[in-house]
C-alpha cells in the first residue's frame, strides 16, 4: 500500500471546532470538535476520497506547489 501526503487546512469555526479542507482534493471538507478530532476526521475523509477515486478508475491526485502568504491591505477608517 502506497502512502500519499496532502496539505490540510484547519480553520477555527463558529461552533468552537475546526473545519478542515484539502486544496488538492476539491470538495473535501470535514470538521472536528477539537484539533485532534479534526486530524482524525481529515485522515478518514482523505482515505475515503481516494478509495472512491480508485474504485471509479480515476488517478490519485498529486499535490502541486501550494503558495501561501499573507497580504496586507489598507482599510479606510
Amino acid at each position: 500500500m502506497a502512502e500519499v501526503s496532502y496539505t490540510v487546512i484547519f480553520e477555527p469555526n463558529e461552533r468552537g471546532g475546526y473545519t478542515v479542507s484539502v486544496p488538492a482534493l476539491p470538495g473535501l471538507v470535514t470538521e472536528g470538535r477539537t484539533l485532534e478530532e479534526a486530524r482524525v476526521m481529515a485522515q478518514d475523509a482523505i482515505r475515503c476520497y481516494l478509495e472512491g477515486l480508485l474504485k471509479d478508475g480515476e488517478p490519485i491526485p498529486e499535490e502541486g506547489v501550494i503558495l501561501q502568504e499573507k497580504i496586507r491591505v489598507a482599510v479606510p477608517a
